[in-house]
């Protein structure tokens, strides 16, 4: 049995795409579940906006999210003779011809068959003409006039194509370059590529490159198209629904394998399982699952994954992604005097690094910013409370977890006042806002000589 081989064909025009990473994804993991080998390609053959920059982002970033090739990639602007020679053998074998159609000669051909309520395409009316290589002329492919080419797709099933509605498509320009379909087919072939996974906007590309295939004598292939990544409003989607961009969502702090686990969860499912690491696809992943309508991205199932994510590391590996984003805000991860717990107890108080490190600032800095609408839902008429809690708590010896909330319970106990009404004006005190991990342990991380100076910060700018 042939060994599968997959591949990932970018081109360098812009940085790593989120759906990009998608498509390496599902290449990567079909071909690792089959003990292939999962490649990739530089399809920079668009010299204008090919750069070297863009390229070693992308490498960069697959490499580091952990879906590298099994060989050195390729380049497709290293290549130009290999396609010539694949041209030439079309040529040979009688599977093309060369035509000097101009521009405004095509363009009143397409009009013409508008007008006349039809597909505007090439007619091939050169195809016949015996027309040789000159400065002027195009080399075409000499698709079947009748009969259908048939892809045989993993996701979506037997699907036709009329070689009628097909185009004699261009293999080499006026200028003698390549275009995209020959590239491509003469390198899966080189490659030794079996398998093809891409998005479903390459599917009408498919019959054509099969064509091509057949001309130069390949074996057949096998493909896969998958369904697009699309916004909220169900459009392809791009930078008005949400960064695109692989870089942008680890600059939020995204951790690598929720970005992995959410793009597995575009078109595919298993059961109830939500929580995915890239080992766990190589085991479940099923291609023969992927659904076939668009899938939509949604930045909430990001945000839930993410959680997951952080909440599974281990302490020492949670502080190593996060200090990063607290030097961003001049936060020296060890500079408070309870580090660990803290840390530890920040894990889940939000659903980016970014935002932990932000919630992290009134632990570690002074001249807190106070929330002025949770201190007029909680102290605009029960500012007595704050002064109650502070006595208390300056009485308290045990300056513990436990104790702390045992003294709080009593108080709230005693004066017939609901857990938030006592609590969350702690809360504001300490942080600034209603959110914190739980009051006793908050209280404990601060310390009592700066929980109690923070109380009566509060104090002071309730009587303003």
């Amino acid at each position: 049995m042939k060994q599968v081989i997959t591949r990932f064909a970018p081109s360098p025009t812009g940085t790593l795409h989120i759906g990009g990473v998608r498509t390496a994804l599902f290449n990567y993991v079909y071909a690792k579940q089959n003990n292939g080998l999962f490649l990739v390609r530089i399809e920079d053959t668009d010299r204008d906006r090919s750069t070297k920059e863009y390229e070693k982002n992308i490498l960069n970033n697959l490499e580091s999210i952990g879906l590298k090739p099994d060989e050195k990639p390729i380049n497709q602007s290293e290549r130009n003779e290999i396609y010539l020679k694949a041209a030439q053998k079309i040529i040979e074998s009688g599977n093309a011809y060369w035509c000097d159609c101009s521009t405004e000669t095509l363009d009143e051909m397409r009009r013409d068959q508008a007008k006349a309520g039809k597909k505007p395409m090439y007619d091939g009316r050169s195809r016949n003409l015996g027309l040789k290589q000159s400065e002027k002329t195009v080399l075409r492919l000499a698709t079947p006039l009748d009969g259908d080419i048939v892809v045989n797709d993993i996701i979506r099933g037997e699907v036709k194509f009329k070689n009628s509605e097909l185009d004699d498509l261009i293999l080499l320009r006026s200028d003698g370059t390549p275009t995209y379909h020959l590239c491509n087919v003469v390198d899966d072939f080189e490659q030794n590529v079996t398998t093809v996974i891409r998005g479903e906007d390459h599917l009408s590309n498919t019959p054509r490159q099969i064509h091509i295939q057949n001309a130069l004598g390949y074996p057949d292939l096998e493909y896969a198209h998958l369904p697009l990544v699309l916004g909220a409003d169900k459009k392809r989607l791009s930078k008005r629904h949400a960064a695109t961009s692989l870089e942008e969502y680890r600059d939020q702090g995204y951790l690598d394998s929720a970005i992995i686990n959410t793009l597995s969860r575009l078109g595919w499912s298993k059961g109830e399982k939500e929580v995915f690491y890239l080992e766990d696809l190589i085991k479940d992943f099923d291609i023969n699952e992927v659904q076939k309508a668009g899938a939509i991205f949604d930045i909430t199932k990001l945000d839930w994954l993410n959680s997951q994510h952080l909440s599974n590391l281990k302490l020492d590996d949670f502080k190593n992604v996060l200090k990063p984003f607290l030097n961003k805000i001049d936060i020296d991860i060890d500079g408070h005097s309870n580090t660990d717990l803290l840390i530890n107890a920040m894990k889940s108080s939000e659903n980016t690094l970014s935002g932990i490190a932000k919630s992290l600032i009134p632990y570690y800095k002074d001249g807190i910013t106070y929330d002025e609408k949770a201190i007029s839902k909680f102290l605009s008429n029960n500012s007595s409370i704050i002064e109650d809690i502070r006595n208390l708590l300056s009485n308290l010896d045990d300056w513990n977890e436990s104790a702390l909330d045992s003294a709080l319970g009593t108080y709230q106990s005693d004066n017939n006042l609901s857990i938030p009404k006592v609590n969350q004006p702690i809360r504001i005190a300490l942080t600034g806002s209603t959110k914190s991990p739980s009051l006793g342990l908050t209280l404990a991380i601060f310390g009592k000589d700066k929980s109690l100076e923070r109380i009566e910060d509060l104090i002071d700018h309730l009587s303003t």
